[in-house]
Protein backbone atom coordinates (compact mmCIF):
# COMPACT_ATOMS: atom_id res chain seq x y z
CA UNK A 1 0.00 0.00 0.00
CA UNK A 2 2.77 2.38 0.90
CA UNK A 3 6.47 2.45 1.06
CA UNK A 4 7.13 4.64 4.08
CA UNK A 5 10.88 4.06 4.43
CA UNK A 6 10.56 0.39 5.34
CA UNK A 7 10.04 1.12 9.01
CA UNK A 8 7.64 -1.04 10.98
CA UNK A 9 4.83 1.05 12.35
CA UNK A 10 2.31 -0.39 14.79
CA UNK A 11 -1.39 0.33 14.72
CA UNK A 12 -1.16 3.55 16.69
CA UNK A 13 1.38 6.00 18.04
CA UNK A 14 3.98 4.44 20.33
CA UNK A 15 4.86 5.98 23.67
CA UNK A 16 8.55 5.22 23.86
CA UNK A 17 8.64 5.42 27.65
CA UNK A 18 6.80 2.16 28.16
CA UNK A 19 5.86 1.00 24.64
CA UNK A 20 2.10 1.02 25.24
CA UNK A 21 0.45 0.27 21.89
CA UNK A 22 -3.33 -0.06 21.53
CA UNK A 23 -3.48 -1.23 25.14
CA UNK A 24 -0.58 -3.69 24.75
CA UNK A 25 2.62 -3.28 26.74
CA UNK A 26 5.54 -4.21 24.50
CA UNK A 27 9.03 -4.96 25.77
CA UNK A 28 11.33 -2.43 24.03
CA UNK A 29 14.16 -4.93 23.49
CA UNK A 30 11.79 -7.48 21.96
CA UNK A 31 10.41 -4.87 19.58
CA UNK A 32 13.93 -3.77 18.65
CA UNK A 33 14.91 -7.37 17.85
CA UNK A 34 11.74 -8.00 15.83
CA UNK A 35 12.21 -4.75 13.91
CA UNK A 36 15.80 -5.69 13.04
CA UNK A 37 14.68 -9.13 11.87
CA UNK A 38 11.88 -7.72 9.72
CA UNK A 39 14.14 -5.14 8.13
CA UNK A 40 16.58 -7.89 7.14
CA UNK A 41 13.79 -10.06 5.74
CA UNK A 42 12.39 -7.17 3.72
CA UNK A 43 15.77 -6.59 2.15
CA UNK A 44 16.04 -10.28 1.23
CA UNK A 45 12.54 -10.47 -0.22
CA UNK A 46 12.82 -7.22 -2.19
CA UNK A 47 16.01 -8.61 -3.72
CA UNK A 48 14.18 -11.84 -4.66
CA UNK A 49 11.50 -9.79 -6.43
CA UNK A 50 14.12 -8.01 -8.47
CA UNK A 51 15.44 -11.29 -9.86
CA UNK A 52 12.07 -12.24 -11.35
CA UNK A 53 11.66 -12.14 -15.11
CA UNK A 54 8.69 -10.51 -16.81
CA UNK A 55 7.34 -13.96 -17.70
CA UNK A 56 7.59 -15.11 -14.08
CA UNK A 57 5.67 -12.05 -12.93
CA UNK A 58 2.95 -12.60 -15.54
CA UNK A 59 2.68 -16.27 -14.60
CA UNK A 60 2.24 -15.43 -10.91
CA UNK A 61 -0.40 -12.80 -11.71
CA UNK A 62 -2.34 -15.25 -13.87
CA UNK A 63 -2.13 -18.02 -11.26
CA UNK A 64 -3.30 -15.77 -8.42
CA UNK A 65 -6.09 -14.29 -10.54
CA UNK A 66 -7.40 -17.76 -11.36
CA UNK A 67 -7.34 -18.79 -7.71
CA UNK A 68 -9.15 -15.63 -6.66
CA UNK A 69 -11.87 -16.38 -9.21
CA UNK A 70 -12.24 -19.89 -7.81
CA UNK A 71 -12.34 -18.59 -4.26
CA UNK A 72 -14.80 -15.73 -4.76
CA UNK A 73 -17.11 -17.16 -7.41
CA UNK A 74 -19.87 -14.79 -8.51
CA UNK A 75 -18.72 -11.26 -7.69
CA UNK A 76 -21.92 -9.52 -8.77
CA UNK A 77 -22.78 -6.84 -6.24
CA UNK A 78 -19.71 -7.49 -4.09
CA UNK A 79 -17.27 -4.74 -3.14
CA UNK A 80 -13.66 -5.83 -3.41
CA UNK A 81 -10.67 -3.80 -2.30
CA UNK A 82 -7.60 -4.45 -4.41
CA UNK A 83 -4.40 -2.37 -4.66
CA UNK A 84 -2.17 -0.52 -7.09
CA UNK A 85 1.08 -2.53 -7.29
CA UNK A 86 4.32 -0.91 -6.18
CA UNK A 87 7.84 -2.25 -5.65
CA UNK A 88 7.30 -5.44 -7.63
CA UNK A 89 3.99 -6.47 -6.05
CA UNK A 90 1.79 -8.89 -7.97
CA UNK A 91 -0.05 -6.96 -10.69
CA UNK A 92 -3.79 -7.68 -10.62
CA UNK A 93 -4.95 -4.93 -13.00
CA UNK A 94 -6.40 -7.44 -15.48
CA UNK A 95 -8.27 -9.29 -12.75
CA UNK A 96 -9.59 -6.03 -11.30
CA UNK A 97 -10.95 -5.03 -14.71
CA UNK A 98 -12.61 -8.43 -15.14
CA UNK A 99 -14.24 -8.18 -11.69
CA UNK A 100 -15.61 -4.77 -12.62
CA UNK A 101 -16.95 -6.08 -15.92
CA UNK A 102 -18.67 -8.98 -14.13
CA UNK A 103 -20.63 -6.66 -11.86
CA UNK A 104 -18.32 -6.32 -8.89
CA UNK A 105 -17.29 -3.01 -7.38
CA UNK A 106 -13.53 -2.55 -7.11
CA UNK A 107 -11.90 -0.02 -4.81
CA UNK A 108 -8.35 0.99 -4.00
CA UNK A 109 -6.76 2.03 -0.69
CA UNK A 110 -6.20 5.76 -0.36
CA UNK A 111 -4.07 7.34 2.35
CA UNK A 112 -5.95 10.44 3.46
CA UNK A 113 -3.74 11.18 6.45
CA UNK A 114 -0.34 9.78 7.37
CA UNK A 115 -0.30 7.16 10.13
CA UNK A 116 -4.09 6.79 10.01
CA UNK A 117 -6.37 4.08 8.56
CA UNK A 118 -6.92 4.35 4.82
CA UNK A 119 -10.15 4.87 2.92
CA UNK A 120 -11.18 2.74 -0.05
CA UNK A 121 -12.25 4.66 -3.16
CA UNK A 122 -14.11 3.25 -6.18
CA UNK A 123 -11.98 2.27 -9.18
CA UNK A 124 -13.18 1.37 -12.65
CA UNK A 125 -11.19 0.42 -15.76
CA UNK A 126 -9.95 3.57 -17.46
CA UNK A 127 -10.99 5.92 -14.65
CA UNK A 128 -8.93 9.05 -14.13
CA UNK A 129 -6.12 8.58 -11.64
CA UNK A 130 -4.23 11.09 -9.52
CA UNK A 131 -1.02 10.96 -7.50
CA UNK A 132 -1.61 10.13 -3.86
CA UNK A 133 0.82 9.89 -0.97
CA UNK A 134 4.29 8.76 -2.11
CA UNK A 135 3.06 9.28 -5.71
CA UNK A 136 1.02 6.07 -5.62
CA UNK A 137 -1.85 6.39 -8.13
CA UNK A 138 -5.35 6.69 -6.63
CA UNK A 139 -8.75 7.27 -8.23
CA UNK A 140 -9.16 10.98 -9.00
CA UNK A 141 -12.84 10.91 -8.13
CA UNK A 142 -13.50 10.44 -4.42
CA UNK A 143 -16.13 7.75 -4.00
CA UNK A 144 -15.58 5.95 -0.66
CA UNK A 145 -16.75 2.35 -0.34
CA UNK A 146 -16.72 -0.24 2.43
CA UNK A 147 -15.31 -3.51 1.03
CA UNK A 148 -16.65 -7.00 1.63
CA UNK A 149 -13.33 -8.52 0.56
CA UNK A 150 -9.86 -7.02 0.96
CA UNK A 151 -7.03 -8.27 -1.27
CA UNK A 152 -3.78 -7.44 0.52
CA UNK A 153 -0.34 -7.50 -1.14
CA UNK A 154 2.30 -9.21 0.94
CA UNK A 155 6.06 -9.27 0.81
CA UNK A 156 6.32 -12.21 3.20
CA UNK A 157 3.80 -14.41 5.00
CA UNK A 158 4.28 -16.86 7.83
CA UNK A 159 2.76 -20.22 8.73
CA UNK A 160 -0.02 -18.53 10.71
CA UNK A 161 -1.04 -16.10 7.98
CA UNK A 162 0.69 -13.02 9.37
CA UNK A 163 2.09 -10.84 6.61
CA UNK A 164 5.27 -8.90 6.22
CA UNK A 165 4.45 -5.73 4.30
CA UNK A 166 6.32 -2.57 3.46
CA UNK A 167 6.34 -1.49 7.09
CA UNK A 168 4.00 1.49 7.17
CA UNK A 169 1.35 -0.23 9.30
CA UNK A 170 -1.54 1.06 7.19
CA UNK A 171 -3.21 -2.28 6.55
CA UNK A 172 -3.05 -3.27 10.22
CA UNK A 173 -4.62 0.04 11.27
CA UNK A 174 -7.32 -0.33 8.64
CA UNK A 175 -8.19 -4.02 8.90
CA UNK A 176 -8.66 -3.98 12.65
CA UNK A 177 -11.31 -1.28 12.20
CA UNK A 178 -13.19 -3.00 9.37
CA UNK A 179 -14.60 -5.72 11.59
CA UNK A 180 -14.42 -9.51 11.59
CA UNK A 181 -16.98 -10.09 8.84
CA UNK A 182 -14.62 -9.02 6.04
CA UNK A 183 -12.72 -11.63 4.05
CA UNK A 184 -9.02 -10.75 4.03
CA UNK A 185 -6.92 -12.44 1.34
CA UNK A 186 -3.16 -11.98 1.15
CA UNK A 187 -1.44 -12.40 -2.23
CA UNK A 188 2.24 -12.65 -3.03
CA UNK A 189 5.03 -14.58 -4.68
CA UNK A 190 5.83 -18.20 -3.87
CA UNK A 191 9.09 -17.16 -2.19
CA UNK A 192 7.11 -15.05 0.28
CA UNK A 193 6.78 -18.01 2.68
CA UNK A 194 8.42 -17.55 6.08
CA UNK A 195 8.29 -19.63 9.24
CA UNK A 196 7.28 -16.63 11.35
CA UNK A 197 7.34 -12.84 11.26
CA UNK A 198 7.30 -12.82 15.08
CA UNK A 199 3.85 -11.19 15.13
CA UNK A 200 3.16 -8.33 17.48
CA UNK A 201 -0.24 -7.74 19.14
CA UNK A 202 -1.30 -5.26 16.45
CA UNK A 203 -0.47 -7.53 13.49
CA UNK A 204 -3.53 -8.83 11.62
CA UNK A 205 -3.49 -12.34 10.13
CA UNK A 206 -4.86 -13.01 6.66
CA UNK A 207 -7.90 -15.30 6.46
CA UNK A 208 -6.55 -16.84 3.26
CA UNK A 209 -3.28 -16.59 1.36
CA UNK A 210 -2.81 -17.13 -2.38
CA UNK A 211 0.72 -17.36 -3.76
CA UNK A 212 2.17 -17.24 -7.25
CA UNK A 213 2.67 -21.01 -7.45
CA UNK A 214 -1.15 -21.42 -7.12
CA UNK A 215 -0.99 -22.61 -3.51
CA UNK A 216 -3.78 -21.51 -1.19
CA UNK A 217 -3.69 -21.61 2.61
CA UNK A 218 -6.63 -21.05 4.92
CA UNK A 219 -6.11 -19.39 8.29
CA UNK A 220 -9.69 -18.37 8.95
CA UNK A 221 -10.15 -20.99 11.68
CA UNK A 222 -7.07 -19.88 13.59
Amino acid sequence: MTHEDDEDAPGSTVCLAHMLVDGHVIDPQTWKDVSTFRKSERKRLYAARQTQSADERKSASAAISARLDEMLGDVTGRTIAAYWPIRGEVNLHGWMAAVSERGGKVCLPVVVEKHQPVEFHRWTPGCAMAKGFWNIPVPEETQPLVPDVVIVPLLGVDDSGYRLGNGGGYYDRTLVRLGGDKLIIGVGQAFARMKTIFPMPWDIAMHKVVLGDRTVSDHSLG
